[in-house]
């Protein structure tokens, strides 16, 4: 006789119902969160090694994915697949490594012959377990209990709920542990230099055009001086950095500004102070500025250009919007070329 597997009459219903499950588990772990949650913080943040973290199957999976979370944020961290660590990869730990042991049932066979090797190898041991009575919880230095959680698969048997908690955990140290150890926008730019992260946190000086790439001329000369000069090396910009007698940016004029005074006729400004026709203290960033910030600078004040200034107001390069393509999103790119017109 063949099964009859009837269809779910409502598949979104259904879909909703495993989310919010789910959900509803993971408000449970938070509250029974407690002091064992601080003394694992504690005895990571003082660990002068690394996070060994290590489980079998789906806890492995989990594992890995806490791991990248802490080497991303700071905490430097390493998987080992129990299975492989029996079989001679337990000489990656290091006596000065805390490790942190996944087991739903804290009974899994291979965590369970590891914890003397455990015990005897490194510096502490964290327990990640629903059983606070399981041979993992009882033999580690801190125990780290989910308490009992309900599989939202329909035959309760794979992991759904109880490896959501154990991220969510995982994610929870991560984070109190960048807090603690200060973890800054600058710092998460220095683990992430490809990718849209990476690329978010950038510097402006880390694109700007410096040097033989940009132009910058007294204020005191004549347009017709400015742009008489020697012919640049460089990539050719169609902006001028106006600088006083003491160097500091305090003008700006561009191509556009070039072209309005041929249209208008104005030719005897030609050969008067270019001071007279340029944007007088235009829009500047400092050295340091996130390139993100820059953009939206770009995008909202409708410009195409931005000069990069130093602690002396003195300019030191410029952001052209051009050369954002490839660095932001091209989206954000084409965005900002179409604000600036």
């Amino acid at each position: 006789m063949t099964l009859q597997i009837h269809p779910i009459d409502d598949q979104l219903a259904y879909a909703r119902a495993i989310v919010r499950g789910e959900a509803a588990a993971l408000l449970s772990v938070a509250d029974r969160l407690n002091e064992s949650f601080l003394a694992a913080v504690e005895l990571f943040h003082r660990c002068p090694g690394r996070i060994c973290i290590t489980g079998t199957g789906k806890s492995a999976d989990v594992g890995q994915k806490i791991a990248g979370t802490l080497n991303s944020t700071g905490t430097r961290a390493y998987i080992l697949d129990a299975t492989r660590a029996l079989h001679g990869d337990l000489g990656m730990i290091h006596q000065h490594d805390v490790v942190l042991a996944l087991s739903l049932s804290g009974e899994t066979e291979e965590i369970v012959k590891l914890l003397p090797s455990l015990r005897q190898m490194a510096l502490g041991l964290v327990a990640l377990t629903s059983k606070e009575q399981s041979t993992l919880a009882k033999s580690a230095d801190v125990a780290l209990v989910l308490g009992p959680l309900e599989e939202v698969c329909p035959l309760g048997l794979a992991p759904s709920t109880s490896t959501t908690a154990m991220i969510a955990v995982g994610d929870a140290l991560a984070f109190v542990l960048m807090r603690m150890r200060e973890f800054t926008h600058e710092d998460f730019a220095r683990f992430h230099p490809a990718g849209s992260l990476g690329r978010k946190l950038l510097k402006v000086e880390a694109v700007m055009r410096q040097g033989v790439d940009v132009r910058v001329a007294d204020s005191g000369k004549t347009v017709r001086e400015v742009f008489a000069q020697e012919k640049r090396l460089g990539r050719r910009t169609g902006a001028v950095m106006l600088t006083d007698d003491a160097g500091r940016l305090t003008g700006f004029f561009t191509d556009s500004d070039l072209a309005r005074l041929f249209e208008q006729h104005k030719d005897a400004a030609f050969d008067r102070p270019i001071r007279e026709v340029m944007t007088p203290t235009p829009l500047m960033v400092p050295v340091g500025t996130r390139l993100m910030d820059a953009v939206d600078i770009l995008r909202n004040r409708k410009i195409s250009e931005l000069p990069v200034v130093d602690a002396a107001e003195k300019p030191v390069g410029l952001l052209d919007v051009t050369d954002l393509i490839g660095l932001v999103s091209r989206e954000e790119a084409e965005s900002t070329l179409r604000a600036a017109g």
